[in-house]
Parts: structure tokens; sequence; C-alpha cells
């Protein structure tokens, strides 16, 4: 009996990583975004970091979204701290919002050495699949508290209608 319980509780388990690493795979794929060195980002020499995971050519970090509709608009939200509203470059091709940047590297006036550095850095690119058509041209762009927010007005406008149904 304590072998069937025993049995019965690691499938449960495994039910359970498995659901969810499912749903962090979904949910996350699009938001895995790459950071490559560019011209102004400002990354330290391999040599500086005592982090062995340390590659400064091949930065990988999360651009968490949400993405958010109503009868009239799309709202994107994307999490991007330590950059400025300059470092962002927003554009809609087709049915995609794409945001490129480059966050910078900022180094400590002080003398000293980089222990660890998890934060990633460089030029990215990141794309959003709209769900409906948007005027691009009419779209609004603000970032505040690390928060780039794209307001993005449909090309058709709908409210939810109610129809009657007749029952025979």
């Amino acid at each position: 009996m304590k072998m069937d319980d025993i049995r019965q509780g690691f499938g449960s388990l495994w039910e359970s990583v498995t659901e969810g690493w499912d749903r962090l795979r979904q949910s996350a794929a699009g938001a895995l975004t790459r950071f490559k060195p560019g011209e102004k980002s400002n990354l330290p020499a391999r040599d500086d970091i005592d982090d062995a995971l340390y590659l400064p050519d091949s930065g990988w970090a999360m651009i968490g979204g949400d993405v958010f509709e109503d009868e009239r608009r799309i709202v994107v939200r994307l999490e991007a701290p330590g950059m400025e509203k300059e470092d962002f470059d927003v554009q809609v091709v087709g049915d995609t919002l794409v945001v490129r940047g480059e966050k910078r590297f900022e180094r400590e006036s002080t003398e000293g050495r980089w222990r660890v550095l998890q934060c990633a850095y460089g030029a990215f690119h990141r794309s959003v699949p709209l769900p409906v058509p948007v005027k691009g041209h009419e779209a609004r762009a603000t970032y505040r508290n690390g928060v780039l927010r794209v307001e993005l007005p449909k090309v058709n406008p709908s409210r939810p209608r109610a129809l009657q149904i007749r029952v025979g």
C-alpha cells in the first residue's frame, strides 16, 4: 500500500511540475529577449567581472509585457527598467509592435570590482503581435517608472452588440 501511495504522489508531483513548466514556457516565450553589445552599451570586459556566467556578448533577459484591449484601443506595456525614453525606437510593422532599444551599462565612480552582473545590457529587439489592425500613425508611447506604455487606436473600433435571437 505504501508503494502505491508513493507512486501516486510522484505521479501527481510530476504532473504539477510538467503543467507549471508548460505554462511558464508558453507565457514567457515571447518575453525572452537577446541583448547584443552595441556601440553605446559600455559593457565591462570579461576580466573585470568575477561572475563565471558573465558573457558580455550573449545576454538574455525577460522583457515582460502586458497587452490590454478594449473596444477602441490596444495598450501594450513592457517592463524595461534602467533606460531613458530616448533609448527606445517604437514602430508598428504590419500587425506587430516592434520595440528596439539599447540598455547601457553604468560604471560605478569608485574603485572596486564587480562580483556579479546579472542584468542584461546592450541592444535588444522585442516584437509583440497585435490581435487586431491598429492606426499606427495615431499611436502614443510614454515611459515612466521603468515601464514603456504604448497606446494604439484600433482601425475599426467596436462595441459589443446585443442581438436578439428568436426562440422558435
